[in-house]
């Protein structure tokens, strides 16, 4: 099963919840120390305080020290993919071995089935990449796009159809 770590999804809901407080356009980033959104997202604060420097180390959270100290997002929620949140917590998004880089696999020489899966993970990196921060905390992006044709089936316990005839 090809699922987030929980790591991940706890950062995730993290940027989402500094997105959400984030100030407008031309006004001064305001920080927030890790005990404070850790009592806000209802996370423990050595959780919230590991996911904070992964995020600050991949450049995706700036860290102010002093007195008003703590983090902040780096880059505007709609310069902030879904991709670059995953890869900075979970590292790149490889749905098999195979594509997390050549020679990980003994069989790769032989797999009948490693250039379709590279291209699965392209899919999916691409899908990942057009979906940013600011696309997770509007409330309308959902209904934006749903319901997709085929996922809409899937949802309701159709089996996808098959291309091979």
């Amino acid at each position: 099963m090809f699922r987030l770590s929980k790591i991940t999804d706890y950062g995730i809901v993290l940027l989402a919840h500094l997105a959400k407080r984030a100030p407008g356009l031309g006004t001064q980033a305001t920080s927030h120390n890790a005990r404070e959104l850790a009592s806000e997202v209802d996370l423990p604060v050595p959780v919230v305080s590991k996911i904070l420097k992964s995020l600050t180390r991949a450049g995706v959270l700036e860290s102010h020290r002093g007195a008003k100290g703590g983090y902040s997002l780096a880059r505007r929620p709609e310069d902030l993919s879904v991709v670059e949140m995953i890869t900075a917590l979970d590292g790149p998004v490889a749905l098999t071995q195979c594509n997390m880089g050549t020679e990980v696999c003994e069989h790769e020489g032989s797999c009948a089935v490693r250039n379709p899966w590279q291209v699965i993970n392209q899919v999916v990196r691409y899908s990942l990449s057009g979906v940013t921060l600011a696309d997770l905390i509007n409330p309308s992006f959902s209904a934006q796009h749903a319901p997709l044709s085929s996922l809409g089936r899937y949802m309701q316990g159709e089996p996808p159809r098959s291309r091979v005839s």
